[in-house]
């Protein structure tokens, strides 16, 4: 007899793509053909700017500072070192002059400032402290793009112009931008090819099959090239950051091998079950896809979150993030079941044979592997508490920022004008701290500005101060107006340059930028320059995370509670959550703050972190993290609803979920670990920090804290009030297929019928995921009958009655023909290795269990002596005798592996 899927849910969906495959294939493949076409040359029209908040002061300042004195900083900085002596030689001089008048004919470039230019006694910063090494600093006209082509054209020209007098290499912002973006592409491309040799190995061995450890790939295409489109188009009406292509790239082949493993194991479990192939990917879909799709509303909401960012550096992976998310759960939702359906049990063809005998779900590791835990759940919680709290203690030092020259490898030209800039000058020319006054007259105001530009060189890290009244240090002026101080007045405002003394991104200089902004001064003023914007940065991203901290709460919660029914299960997962990613920023700390380990992983560490690279790696790990806790508890809910005991629902929980999270979490791990592989500190401190989280995630939180937590909490892990109860009763979403065995047994003894033996999940025999790939090719050769309601049974699960109903009737005894006088529910003390003895003939078996061949449960031989073993945590060592706690709705399937009717 081969049993039916039931109906309800999404299983209309997984009858659909069943019943149409080839159809919804042919969709699938004109959409992959369009989008590659169209979105091909997203790239080309990315920005890689947006770090900034359009908003804050020092973006306002800085438009002021264009638009009004058309001043801005230099777009880029050339750098030149005396091959010979000094840069007053005779020799340099010439060189550099000739650079100089090349650089102020040059086509986009509005001014030149340079050293060769301005005798040394007049501009000392532009010249190294060993006067081997000088400046000449360029202001580009247009928009980011075009000065970032101007700078390339001009870092080309002038590397063979000064040579060999001058050694000269190109720096600065765009140059720095340009080197980037041109060095994550070169990344991209080889962490794709090292992730997918990996991925595809790893698949092969997780999915035991070649044929199934394709469909990760098909998902994953989908995902790319749908986003692909998707960003084109919205470059077209808004700034998106290259940045992004990284995130669709992983996020796209990671949700691919997730969703993949979840539906594929699913549908070779029911055809295990002796489903026919339409019912096998409609139950696939109605359980394993429910699972998706709260998976991917979690992961989207996390990433829904970078919206409320006013950077677009963040907003973009925002865009890129949640398209990924959206067109993987529908390519798992209708492509994925389309396939399946095609392929049937062919799924299984070229698969690779890792056991021969299938063990039962109690043998399978992970099963055993619970059962540990939740046997000292008090002493691996204590354990794992400590280890998470070494692993935190750095972040108590955390310091944010934004990323400099010192993310590009040292071989990149603008890394080496950055790290001749904070080795060799005094002062930061290049990277000043801009101060704007509008509103006045400066005719008027000459003695308040000079004065206002004295105090300013007295401040701590303020190398030099240049004003339209002369230049000052040490609050004396030290040099009087030349002909360029002209640029820092107009008719109705004023502007002084601050030159730092330090690091523009070092504590003193963003303390610099503090003290200025908060001394009274002459005049009110607004702050800009690179430490400036780094300061505004962080505290716009501080100013909105609380917003965006509370949606990703509120949602992920509302989302859990739809799935569990309990207002503890939600709290414990962000509370795990949270300290899993708490764990991973100490890390990131340790590592890519503080520098240890920087020689093995070739970096140079900055004493900070980026703010912005730590906002997405937190929006990203929490998404996972979610993702795989939303695998493992929806199966454990499942689990919980046909069982009534929550140990022995999380022991199968984990025994079902437990391989398909860890290998997930593994080949995501490679494919941020490839991404860490970049020579862009970027990068290398997201991928390298998603892989930290998902192994602490995939480890020490869903493997031991998780369980151990749920089996000290007991029962109370399913705790809401009566009116949320009642809420969750009408709206929430469960995969059970029916009431819980409880209710049926509890229904039967009201009646005096008997209950039909059930297999496994409504006639599903036990196999665990380890054999799936091995045991689903065929149907078994003798399925046991599914379980049918009686009708006190279906009232009773209609009016939803509460677990004390079903615990009262589960203690009451039942009789069989033969005599012998057992309990309604044998497993409700949910012992380790407890057994009830049953004796009697064959025929009064046959009589008590409802069955008409006491072999069809399980298919043992006909016995005289039979016993029905029960034990939520059947596990334990042999032998032992172990009470476990039991919920008042304690009630364990028959024959799944928390009771099963053997020969004694």
């Amino acid at each position: 007899m081969i049993r039916t899927a039931p109906a309800g849910g999404l299983a209309w969906l997984g009858r659909f793509s069943a019943r149409h495959p080839k159809s919804i294939l042919a969709a699938a493949g004109l959409f992959i053909v369009a989008a590659a076409v169209f979105g091909s040359s997203a790239a080309a029209h990315l920005s890689s700017g947006g770090f900034v908040d359009p908003a804050v002061q020092s973006t306002r300042a800085g438009q002021i500072l264009g638009q009004t004195f058309r001043s801005e900083d230099p777009s880029f900085v050339v750098l030149g070192t005396a091959s010979h002596g000094t840069v007053n030689s005779p020799a340099a001089q010439r060189a550099g002059r000739a650079l100089t008048a090349m650089l102020n004919h040059e086509h986009g470039i509005a001014a030149v400032q340079s050293y060769w230019a301005v005798h040394h006694p007049h501009n000392p910063v532009l010249r190294s402290r060993d006067g081997r090494q000088a400046l000449i600093l360029a202001y580009a006209t247009g928009d980011g793009a075009t000065q970032t082509a101007t700078a390339q054209r001009v870092a080309t020209q002038s590397m063979t112009m000064g040579s060999p007098p001058l050694r000269v290499v190109v720096g600065g912002a765009a140059i720095v931008n340009v080197e980037a973006s041109n060095q994550i592409k070169h990344d991209l491309v080889k962490a794709e090819s090292i992730a997918l040799l990996l991925t595809l190995l790893l698949l092969v061995l997780a999915f035991r099959g070649i044929i199934a450890a394709v469909l990760p790939l098909i998902i994953g295409v989908i995902a790319i090239v749908g986003t692909l489109l998707v960003l084109r188009g919205l470059s077209s009406v808004t700034s998106v950051s290259i940045y992004a292509l990284n995130l669709t790239t992983a996020l796209g082949l990671g949700l691919g091998i997730d969703y993949s493993l979840l539906l594929v194991s699913r549908f070779r479990e029911e055809l295990a079950a002796g489903l026919t192939t339409e019912d096998a990917v409609a139950e696939t879909v109605r359980t394993a896809g429910r699972t998706v799709l709260f998976s991917a509303v979690t992961v989207a909401v996390s990433l829904l979150a970078l919206l409320l960012f006013p950077e677009y550096f963040l907003s973009s992976f925002g865009y890129a993030g949640i398209a990924v998310v959206a067109l993987a759960a529908i390519a798992a939702l209708v492509v994925v079941p389309a396939l399946l359906g095609l392929l049937g049990p062919r799924v299984n063809r070229l698969s690779i044979p890792l056991r021969r005998h299938p063990k039962p779900a109690e043998a399978g590791w992970w099963h055993r592997f619970a059962a540990f835990v939740m046997r000292y759940p008090v002493r691996i919680t204590v354990a794992v508490a400590i280890l998470l709290v070494a692993f935190v203690l750095p972040f108590a030092g955390v310091r944010l920022g934004q990323a400099d020259d010192r993310v590009l490898p040292t071989s990149a030209q603008g890394r080496q004008v950055g790290d001749a800039l904070r080795a060799n000058f005094a002062a930061f020319d290049p990277a000043p701290v801009d101060v704007v006054a509008v509103g006045i007259m400066p005719a008027s105001r000459w003695d308040s500005i000079a004065g206002y530009a004295s105090t300013l060189s007295t401040l701590p890290a303020a190398a030099e101060v240049l004003a339209v009244t002369g230049t000052y240090a040490h609050g004396h002026r030290i040099a009087p107006p030349v002909h360029d101080s002209a640029q820092f007045a107009t008719r109705w405002g004023t502007w002084l340059k601050v030159l730092p003394g330090a690091d523009p991104n070092s504590p003193r200089a963003v303390a610099l930028v503090h003290r200025i902004r908060t001394m009274r001064g002459p005049f009110p003023v607004l702050v800009t320059g690179l430490t400036a914007q780094q300061v505004d940065t962080v505290g716009s991203i501080s100013a909105h995370l609380p917003g965006a901290l509370a949606v990703m709460a509120l949602v992920t919660f509302l989302a859990l509670f739809l799935m569990t029914g309990s207002l503890v299960i939600p709290v414990k997962a962000l509370v795990l959550s949270a300290a899993s990613l708490s764990a991973t920023f100490g890390v990131a700390v340790w590592v890519f703050q503080q520098g240890h380990l920087s020689g093995l992983l070739r970096f140079t560490p900055s004493g900070y972190l980026d703010v912005s690279t730590l906002l997405l790696m937190f929006c990203l790990a929490f998404g996972l993290s979610m993702d795989y806790q939303v695998f493992l508890l929806s199966r454990i809910r499942e689990e919980f609803d046909l069982r009534g005991d929550t140990t022995a629902a999380v022991a199968m929980g984990l025994e079902r979920t437990g391989r398909i999270v860890t290998t997930a979490a593994a080949l995501l791990a490679i494919v941020f670990i490839a991404l860490g592989t970049s020579s862009v500190g970027l990068l290398k401190l997201l991928g390298g920090g998603i892989a930290v989280a998902l192994i602490l995630d995939a480890t020490l939180i869903r493997a031991l804290l998780l369980p151990a937590l749920m089996r000290m909490l007991g029962s109370f892990n399913w705790w809401a009030p009566a009116p949320l109860r009642w809420l969750h009763a009408r709206i929430g979403f469960a995969e059970s297929a029916g009431p819980s065995p409880g209710l049926q047994r509890a229904a039967a003894g009201a009646s005096g019928a008997a209950v039909p033996a059930v297999a496994g999940a409504a006639g599903r025999p036990e196999a665990t995921e380890d054999s799936s790939a091995d045991s689903a090719a065929a149907p078994p050769a003798h399925p046991a009958p599914a379980a049918a309601l009686t009708p006190a049974a279906e009232n009773l699960a209609d009016t939803a009655a509460e677990p004390s109903i079903a615990a009262s009737a589960d203690t009451q005894a039942v009789t069989s023909p033969g005599g012998t006088s057992i309990a309604a529910d044998p497993d409700t003390s949910a012992s380790d290795g407890m057994s009830l003895a049953t004796t009697g003939t064959p025929d009064a078996m046959a009589s008590s269990t409802g069955s008409p061949n006491p072999s069809a449960s399980e298919g043992n031989a006909n016995t005289d002596d039979a016993r029905y073993t029960a034990g939520s945590d059947s596990s334990a060592t042999p032998g032992m005798s172990r009470t476990l706690d039991s919920s008042p709705s304690s009630a364990t399937r028959p024959g799944n592996g928390s009771g099963k009717l053997g020969s004694k």
